[in-house]
């Protein structure tokens, strides 16, 4: 590896990262609103740069001047990975706390490189920085996280704990080895192995950056297929697929299935007075109402126009009306304010589970259907189960109308 040519390994290194640069704006522009693209094909091009600045062969002055510049780059490259992580998973980074290390890092390389010059401090103190840098980054991407965007980031922050490693090791070479007369360009193995292992890791890297973005832009794209656009509930097509399981699973288990439909009350006067712009806040108000009530595996989906079902797995219809009377309550309790006005909704709900007409969603969801068409008929806002259709003596609680309109 000594034979290895430094300024040569250097200039590869330094195409590699300019590059990767140009591959990661790219797949930017493809992000659409997906954050830290931008910062990861930053952090290349300060790669690239600060490579530059050392192939150049200027005085002696300059010379020391650029190696501040160059190890300066580094870290902002390190900074810029580390908030594009944030971004990319939706969270904020601290700017400022970033500027400030940055700042001192800087400060440092100054001391140890024009002031003060000492090539194993400075050696040192930027490669337990960097790999700093690199361990915060990986701590950043090791998490609990849904398959498969997990393999993405498991296999991204593994190797950004691999250059932690490394950096850390060159730390402690330079601690209780003290090469005397240390030259970038010397034939020094820690030299060739420091540039070929950041070309290697430059570009897993990179394709650990684009692999998060396509399981990203694939989970978004399941996402957009599964559910409705404007309530970010399930569309009917998922809700089918979902009872399809359930039915699966519960006929060779025996357990029960319920399906519950609700339908605003009066929806179409909720337009024609207030608007469509008010409509679709209606629509959108109940899913995020159904969120505080139904259970974490129970499924919620817009079954079409105003109406919308919920899958109530290992429930009975005693129990979901229970749920569902719940639900009515939370609902009538909100409000709209539009021109000084408190506008309330009302809903109607019907409920069927399987222990009277099956495991089939076609079969519940038609008895819920009468069930709820039943509610519309008794005055709406109020939950009528499907087995209190073939007793009309069942007594039905009647609670007061709100204002639907």
């Amino acid at each position: 590896m000594k034979s290895l040519d430094i300024r040569t390994m250097m200039v590869m290194v330094s195409i590699l990262s300019f590059l990767f640069s140009g591959l990661l704006t790219l797949a930017s522009l493809q992000a659409g609103t997906i954050r830290g693209m931008r910062h990861w094909a930053l952090a290349s091009f300060f790669t690239c740069f600060a490579l530059g600045l050392a192939i150049t062969q200027p005085t002696a002055q300059i010379q020391s001047w650029l190696v501040v510049i160059g190890a300066t780059l580094l870290f902002a490259s390190g900074f810029l990975q580390f908030h594009g992580i944030k971004a990319f998973k939706g969270e904020r980074g601290n700017w400022l706390i970033s500027g400030v290390l940055m700042g001192v890092a800087a400060i440092i390389n100054t001391w140890f490189v024009i002031i003060h010059p000492d090539t194993n401090a400075r050696i040192v103190f930027n490669s337990i920085g960097y790999s700093t840098l690199n361990l915060l980054c990986a701590r950043a991407l090791l998490i609990r996280i849904q398959a498969p965007q997990r393999t993405a980031y498991w296999f991204t922050g593994s190797i950004f704990v691999v250059q932690s490693l490394f950096f850390a090791i060159r730390a402690i070479i330079f601690i209780f080895t003290h090469p005397g007369g240390f030259n970038l360009y010397g034939n020094f193995l820690i030299n060739p192995a420091t540039f070929l292992m950041s070309g290697c890791t430059q570009l897993c890297l990179t394709f650990g950056f684009i692999l998060m973005l396509n399981y990203r832009l694939a989970s978004d794209l399941k996402d957009l297929a599964s559910t409705d656009a404007l309530t970010g509930a399930l569309n009917r097509r998922s809700l089918e697929h979902e009872a399809a399981i359930f039915e699966s699973l519960f006929t060779r288990n025996g357990d029960s299935l319920t399906v519950v439909l609700l339908d605003i009350d009066h929806f179409k006067l909720l337009n024609d007075n207030y608007g469509h712009a008010m409509g679709d806040t209606v629509l959108k108000q109940l899913p995020m109402v159904a969120k505080t009530i139904i259970r974490e595996y129970d499924c919620f989906a817009r079954y079409g126009g105003e109406e919308f079902c919920i899958l109530l797995p290992s429930t009975t219809e005693s129990e979901a009306l229970l749920i569902a009377e719940r639900l009515r309550l939370a609902y009538a309790a909100t409000f709209q304010a539009i021109d000084h006005q408190n506008i309330h909704s009302t809903i109607s709900i019907g409920v069927a589970d399987s222990a009277q007409v099956g495991l089939t969603f076609a079969a519940l969801s038609k008895a819920a259907d009468q069930a709820m068409y039943r509610a519309k008929q008794g005055g709406r806002n109020r939950v009528i189960g499907y087995s209190s259709l073939s007793n009309p003596r069942t007594k039905i609680n009647h609670p007061p109308t709100l204002c639907d309109s």
